[in-house]
């Protein structure tokens, strides 16, 4: 998988652009070469006074700026304030405050492990077969004296911090700031590889996975070092976004991707049946879509405005994207009747189906609300306790058959006919089963949404929430946009008609 996952965001015909050349003036960005005219809208002065008054305002502890917002990224964001946007919808500021710990401790603990080790942070190209070296020797040799080794809460796994290196120099190869060995590559490498391991000291109990590096690479395109540092924090440790996805025994991703199949089912029963013949599990490839947060797709553009949504709604948006791509190669995908032909394509979608005037406004259509998933997770869970009856189920019956009495031959006879075949009774009361869960399942959810739509009513009528929000409705130039309210009443409207 690693080899697919490094072949993100080539040129191919999209690029970054213009839209982030201040990012690469100030020499934070890891920005890939433009090689064609981006399609990523361009901000107006207007929209950039907007959006500055905005951000300058903003206030960590309200939520009512989210609808706002979603305008506002609906026209655009200014490049040189995307980071600033992101530090703001992430809550960095509260998350750093609450840890006692700095950035520039964790940073110094790690140069100072690096010079027990003999590894430069500016050298990581000779540093994979220093630590291969250093590994063996802590290791000791059979009959020799053990290197006593420094305090293990202060320091990284060396094993650790040799698979950042290797992934390190395989994130974004093409990106002109991660390739190759010139002074602006090494700076690159170096400060994604010293944040990577401060998250390493910071979390030792996930230390480092693969695809991690994806995610700080494309926060340090838009923020300082530091800040790259926090964003990742949260990124990784709130539920809202990333909480449990990189764990090494992969739970969470696969437990996600069986959602997703359920989304699939029930959105496009036409394509999953067709995915079912092929025997090709979502697992296959949303494992690769959730862990890198679509950094692969060829067109950087649409991987920003992917990024702004998901820092917004957060893990939505993660299925929303993915419901997405797929709606738009539907037709092609049903086309094919090989797996090696379809699954290839799923993994390195086509920069067609990528370019940011064909995916992202099919995205701002594409909605899979919370309320939904939830339904989505009860059917997940009711298929698992299903699985596990079915297999103790199993194992009773393959046990040793008891002696039959004449009561057992007398009970037997009721569930057959004069024939001696068995009677339709039993087939019926299995069919009666199988409705009465599905009529489980379609009440759960039905019952999880209008809990949903009661909590939205509340919200909207709540005293203490009112007057918040109508102040910033009613300034002048912090007005929703059309186009929201249109989405917003277009989708009540269509979810209180689904659910009855």
């Amino acid at each position: 998988m690693r080899g697919r996952l490094g072949a993100g965001c080539r040129g191919n015909g999209c690029s970054r652009g213009a839209t982030d050349a201040s990012e690469l003036t100030a020499g934070e960005a890891l920005a890939p070469r433009p090689s064609a005219a981006p399609s990523y809208p361009r901000v107006s002065t207007s929209k950039t006074r907007l959006w500055q008054e905005m951000l300058s305002n903003w206030n960590e502890d309200s939520d009512s700026y989210t609808c706002e917002v979603q305008g506002l990224i609906e026209s655009g964001v200014p490049s040189e304030l995307r980071g600033q946007l992101w530090k703001c919808l992430l809550g960095r500021e509260r998350v750093k405050e609450s840890i006692t710990h700095t950035y520039q401790d964790y940073v110094q603990e790690l140069r100072s492990q690096l010079d027990t080790l003999g590894v430069n942070e500016y050298g990581l190209q000779m540093a994979g077969s220093t630590l291969d070296n250093a590994d063996n020797t802590r290791g000791g040799m059979a009959g020799g004296a053990r290197i006593q080794a420094p305090d293990p809460n202060s320091e990284v796994k060396v094993e650790t911090l040799r698979q950042i290196v290797l992934d390190v120099e395989r994130s974004f190869p093409t990106h002109c700031s991660l390739m190759g060995r010139n002074p602006e590559a090494k700076e690159g490498q170096a400060k994604l590889f010293r944040i990577l391991s401060a998250y390493a000291r910071y979390n030792p109990q996930i230390g480092y996975c693969q695809g991690m590096s994806y995610i700080a690479a494309m926060l340090l395109m838009n923020m300082q070092e530091e800040d790259a540092f926090w964003a990742l924090v949260v990124l990784l440790g709130q539920n809202k976004y990333l909480a449990g996805f990189y764990e090494h025994s992969l739970d969470t991703i696969q437990r996600h991707a069986k959602i997703f199949q359920q989304l699939l089912k029930h959105r496009m029963p036409r394509l999953w049946q067709h995915m079912e013949n092929l025997k090709v599990a979502p697992l296959l490839f949303i494992t690769t879509w959730f862990l890198t947060l679509f950094t692969s797709l060829p067109c950087w553009d649409t991987v920003l405005a992917i990024w702004d949504l998901i820092i917004l709604d957060g893990i939505n948006i993660i299925f929303s994207t993915g419901l997405c791509i797929l709606q738009l190669l539907e037709p092609r995908l049903l086309a094919m009747s090989d797996v090696s032909h379809l699954l290839p394509t799923l993994l390195r979608i086509p920069v067609d189906v990528s370019r940011y005037m064909i995916l992202v406004p099919a995205l701002w259509m594409t909605k899979v609300h919370k309320w939904e998933l939830d339904c989505m997770q009860s059917v997940v869970l009711e298929e698992e306790e299903e699985e596990m009856w079915s297999s103790g189920t199993h194992s009773i019956q393959s046990a040793p058959a008891p002696k039959v009495t004449s009561i057992d031959r007398k009970n037997a006879s009721d569930l057959k006919g004069d024939d001696g075949k068995r009677s339709s009774r039993s087939c019926v009361s299995a069919g009666r089963g199988a409705q009465e869960m599905l009529k489980n399942t379609l009440t759960k959810m039905l019952r999880i949404a209008r809990c949903y739509l009661q909590d939205l009513d509340q919200l909207c009528e709540d005293p203490t929430v009112r007057p918040a929000w109508d102040s910033v409705r009613g300034h002048s130039k912090f007005r929703p946009s059309r186009g929201v309210v249109r989405r917003a009443n277009g989708w009540r409207g269509r979810t209180e008609r689904n659910i009855l």
